[in-house]
């Protein structure tokens, strides 16, 4: 054990530069930015599995550890639909999920925001011409909010996120 505190001690601290966080302009529209404006320092995200690999989720699920900690910018994961700001739906949409993703799209309360979030969620990714997937997500509710990958790492994710509240009064984004 000791060998191993001494190595840590003559090594120092080893993290690399923090990667730029900017989101590019096209992912996040206008109307989009325009919806979030109520929202301000607090967004409240519902996360529905379409049909997905969970790869998404998982980077989904990396953005509450202690590195990403998305929490600090005051968005936060609900387990309930009406209470969810937006929803961040993954995976292209099959047979079974279709109706399921209705019911929590109306559940939702208005002003809402859907993020397609992955290349399943925007346009079948792998997916596309299976006999079990309907389209993806923008065939069945309306999208604001794009984010490409394969998965997206969550630093894509966060600064999607900050993107599309930057504009928004009283946000230190």
């Amino acid at each position: 054990m000791f060998r191993i505190i001494n190595k840590s001690l003559k090594t120092g601290v080893v993290t690399g530069d923090h990667p730029d966080t900017e989101a590019p302009p096209e992912l996040v529209s206008r109307e989009a930015i325009e919806k979030a404006k109520p929202f301000r320092r607090s967004l409240t995200i519902r996360e529905v599995d379409t049909g997905s690999c969970n790869a998404c989720e998982m980077e989904m699920n990396a953005l509450a550890n202690p590195v990403y900690d998305v929490e600090r910018f005051g968005v936060h994961i609900a387990a309930s639909p009406r209470h969810a700001d937006a929803l961040v739906v993954t995976g292209p949409v099959t047979v079974n999920m279709e109706r399921a993703l209705k019911d929590v799209y109306k559940a939702t309360a208005d002003p809402k925001i859907v993020i397609a979030l992955g290349d399943c969620a925007v346009n079948c990714g792998m997916f596309k011409g299976s006999y079990a997937v309907t389209g993806p997500v923008d065939q069945h509710i309306p999208v604001d909010v794009r984010i490409p990958g394969c998965p997206p790492r969550p630093v894509e994710i966060l600064a999607v996120l900050a993107e599309l509240r930057k504009d928004c009064p009283n946000s230190d984004q």
